[in-house]
């Protein structure tokens, strides 16, 4: 009679498999207890205990639970499929620009900045935020704000002022990139109310909606007159230097959570009224009332301290 293994047996050599990982980053009581390790020390532990044979789909990253660092296998689904769908949307607003159909490229941009907003609520709503969720985060945000808004307004308005219209778009995507670059470094340094410059997908939908209004308008702008050019010119250069400015921007990341006035309610009835009359138009106002909104307050701030 041959022996077969028992069910503990079972559950407890597929239960040191899953735990080798940790186990061996984990088994020196100075790497996990504050102050961590060095952080090359870190990595180099980290590649050690990478037990993987063959070839294989996964990822590996640190965390850091319980004041432990700990290092976890997979990906969290939901908010990365979301992010996933942005990056996705960003991807055909350049294939629609490319192609002269600026209108769907616009509002694919639209898209992705709500799916943006959508995967970092869900992703703290399931308490599935991941290094690797913030990382793809921001990859996707520069294909879809840096790139894709670029290549709309470029692919509109600047391609007749030659090299001119080429560095134009190209200093609004080289500030998107520095502007995720500064968000990520200041993580849970600066004030989580604020942003600090103009968010990539505001600054995106500023330059979209812009081409949006152009579009519907196109009797009385038009598109390749040279004041217009030139006036998107200026327009995408100082939505991307807004971008990597220091001025201030409420985030209304905790605005949900406070009580206000009854009137506010009203108010934001009658505006979504005006902007329904208009979208594009609306979008774009609204848009530059909160630029603006940032300078003027940064305005008063200086003024205080002198």
């Amino acid at each position: 009679m041959t022996n077969t293994p028992s069910s503990t047996g079972q559950s407890n050599h597929v239960s040191s498999k899953d735990t080798a990982l940790n186990d061996g980053l984990l088994q020196d009581s100075a790497a996990t207890q504050p102050p961590f390790i060095d952080e090359h020390e870190f990595n180099i532990r980290l590649a050690e205990n990478d037990s993987y044979d063959g070839l294989t789909f996964e990822v590996i990253e640190a965390e850091v639970t319980e004041g432990q660092r700990v290092v976890s296998r997979g990906v969290y689904l939901a908010p990365n499929l979301i992010t996933t769908l942005s990056l996705l949307s960003g991807f055909y607003s350049i294939l629609a620009s490319t192609q002269g159909e600026f209108y769907k490229a616009s509002l694919a941009i639209f898209l992705s900045a709500i799916l943006d907003g959508a995967d970092g609520r869900v992703a703290r709503m399931l308490n599935a935020q991941s290094p690797f969720g913030e990382q793809y985060d921001s990859l996707a945000d520069m294909l879809a704000f840096g790139v894709a808004p670029a290549i709309l307004i470029y692919s509109f308005a600047l391609e007749p002022l030659g090299r001119i219209g080429i560095g134009c778009a190209f200093v609004f995507t080289a500030c998107a990139a520095f502007r995720l670059a500064r968000f990520n470094v200041q993580v849970g340094i600066v004030d989580k109310k604020y942003f600090v410059g103009l968010a990539s997908p505001l600054a995106a939908i500023l330059v979209t909606s812009a081409v949006m209004v152009a579009v519907d308008h196109n009797e009385w702008i038009g598109q390749y007159d040279t004041a217009v050019m030139f006036l998107f010119a200026a327009w995408v250069v100082t939505c991307g230097l807004l971008m990597v400015s220091n001025v201030k921007y409420y985030s209304f990341k905790e605005f949900d959570k406070k009580k206000v006035p009854f009137v506010v309610l009203i108010i934001g009835v009658l505006v979504m009224s005006i902007i329904l009359y208009d979208i594009p138009v609306g979008l774009l106002a609204i848009g530059i009332i909160y630029a603006l909104s940032g300078i003027v307050t940064t305005v008063k701030i200086k003024f205080k301290g002198l």
